[in-house]
């Protein structure tokens, strides 16, 4: 990693101090603690730095009356707020006064809740705060061997404060400063210093995780991959790195940083993170080689907590052996053999899904038997009941049975009609026969022969040029991608005011020596050639260079949609 790729960071990057971030302290007093019941006083004090700027207080005079059982508890009668400003004089000094503040309370959710209420009846916008609960913090800071339940008169004696709550609410406002404070200090021992990380505290980020956070501090603010890694012993005594997690994004900083907060959810990655020694990257000229990087890394390592793309050797392949009576085969590996091969296939129960779907199409014999044209021998029960050519029997010659085989390796090349003619023809007799399950299972035979044939071809395709060169504009500049065989071999970013073409023609000097793989095989990950498939077909991207020809049949494959109005015209 270059010096220059590192970002120094923003004071955003450090966050914000909470020795420099103003707290507005609030306290409501009401008439009761139901949504339709009124405020009757309130108290607030602003703080900044653990010194007091400013202090808020007035009685609300609420247009009802004041049970009895409240005006006990809190000494606010119905005498003492007649003359009271009504909560619309008072709610816009309030909010001012509060203006710029991260708000404070204990139980914020019954004070908070009041507030908002109060600003939707009288036509003010909800003020954009974040908002501290003491409860919430003193709950994920005080054990109950230190105080037996979080309460705010528990808390002002835990805290030694010296103005004890009575339920008015300056005084209570004033409690829960002290008790703020002494929160905040237990909290600065667990690392916990800027706004942003008492956020992450309040949301239950577990104090290990967070002071991981500091790892994504030295990673730069651009595209690229990164990887957790845990330092392990090994059994000569010296360190083995094991690679737990590979990801990519577009912004490294920012993305590895999201994993020590509450925005990561995933039990999976709370685990990783907390195992793991440290995080490193390597920046990426443009998103798509980041992307095959990923995969390339994955591949590798096979990382534990990685669930995609980790195992490449599930893809299988159709096979049309090469034998007197050819047969389809399902297999893992494509050989030098000449024999015609289809796929890949994503899993074997695809592989089943598109040979049933053929054999309802063609009648190329489904035994495993070798068969010799010289030796007859006794048809199956396939042939009898006419699913099969029978060449076993010599119920068709040598050549006869060629000519069917040769329409199955049609159908798995540039023609799928036939066999979609075919389903089609079938479908009708179903519904007719209101065997709409039968139907059913015929459908997604047929949808499972689309898509294949359709990555079939995209990775064909490109498993067949030697070389593209093509370029697509972005914002940072071009970005310029060398494929050989399906391979990225090289990726180049013509920043605005270098030529493009200057950088094309180094990025092919420099690119990666690549050999054709055997057969319709690509010659780098499947998943890999699909990614640059899809990079190559989003608009404006151009072709600056071809070797070969990148093309699919016209009739090779259809979308959704045109294979449903197939099967339904």
């Amino acid at each position: 990693m270059s010096a220059a790729s590192v970002c120094q960071p923003s004071f955003a990057d450090l966050g914000r101090h909470l020795s420099t971030t103003p707290f507005c302290v609030v306290d409501l007093e009401t008439t009761g603690s139901a949504a339709s019941d009124a405020i009757t006083e309130i108290g607030a004090v602003r703080v900044c730095g653990g010194e007091v700027t400013g202090e808020f207080q007035t009685l609300v005079n609420p247009h009802v009356g004041i049970p009895a059982l409240i005006s006990v508890l809190t000494g606010i009668t119905n005498a003492m707020v007649a003359e009271a400003p009504p909560l619309a004089e008072v709610l816009p000094a309030f909010l001012e006064f509060a203006r710029g503040c991260v708000l404070v309370a204990h139980n914020a959710r019954f004070d908070v809740g009041f507030l908002r209420r109060a600003c939707a009846t009288h036509g003010y916008d909800w003020p954009d705060w974040e908002v501290v609960d003491t409860v919430q913090l003193a709950r994920g800071v005080l054990t109950r061997d230190e105080c037996p339940d979080v309460k705010l008169a528990t808390l002002a004696r835990h805290f030694r404060v010296t103005e004890q709550p009575n339920h008015r609410a300056l005084t209570d406002a004033r409690a829960t400063v002290a008790v703020l404070h002494g929160l905040l200090e237990r909290v600065g021992s667990l690392r916990v210093d800027t706004m942003e990380d008492l956020t992450e505290f309040l949301r239950g980020v577990s104090p290990e995780r967070r002071a991981k956070r500091v790892w994504a501090g030295d990673l730069p603010a651009a595209a690229g991959v990164y990887r957790f890694y845990a330092d392990l012993p090994a059994d000569d005594g010296e360190v083995r790195r094991e690679v737990l997690y590979v990801g990519k994004s577009v912004n490294l900083r920012a993305r590895v940083r999201s994993y020590f907060t509450a925005a990561e959810k995933r039990p999976r990655m709370e685990e990783m993170v907390r195992v793991s020694s440290g995080v490193d990257a390597t920046v990426c000229r443009t998103a798509l080689e980041a992307e095959v990087l990923e995969l390339r890394l994955i591949d590798a390592h096979r990382p534990r907590y990685n669930r995609r793309s980790k195992f490449p050797e599930r893809q299988v392949w159709l096979k049309v052996t090469r034998e007197p009576y050819p047969r389809l085969s399902v297999t893992r590996r494509v050989g030098d053999d000449g024999a015609h091969y289809f796929g890949p296939l994503s899993s074997r129960p695809v592989a089943e899904q598109v040979l049933l779907a053929l054999y309802d199409a063609v009648p190329i014999r489904q035994c495993t038997a070798r068969l010799s044209p010289a030796r007859p021998s006794a048809a199956c029960a396939l042939g009898e009941m006419g699913r099969c050519a029978s060449p076993c029997d010599g119920r068709v010659s040598p050549a006869q049975y060629a000519a069917i085989v040769d329409r199955v390796r049609k159908c798995l090349g540039p023609d799928l009609r036939p066999v979609l003619d075919a389903g089609r023809d079938r479908l009708r007799v179903l519904v007719s026969a209101e065997r709409f399950e039968e139907a059913a299972i015929l459908r997604d035979r047929l949808r499972a022969l689309v898509r294949s044939s359709i990555r079939h071809h995209r990775v064909g395709s490109l498993a067949a040029c030697p070389q593209i060169v093509a370029a697509r504009s972005v914002p940072a500049g071009w970005e310029i991608h060398v494929i050989r065989y399906g391979r990225l071999a090289a990726a180049a970013l013509a920043r605005p005011g270098e030529p493009p073409r200057a950088v094309a023609r180094d990025a092919v000097a420099a690119a990666e020596a690549v050999r054709a793989a055997v057969g319709p095989q690509p010659a780098a990950l499947v998943e890999e050639t699909e990614r640059i498939a899809a990079w190559l077909e989003q608009p404006g991207v151009r072709i600056m260079e071809i070797d070969g020809e990148w093309a699919w049949p016209l009739f090779g494959g259809v979308d959704d949609a045109s294979l449903r109005e197939h099967l339904l015209g």
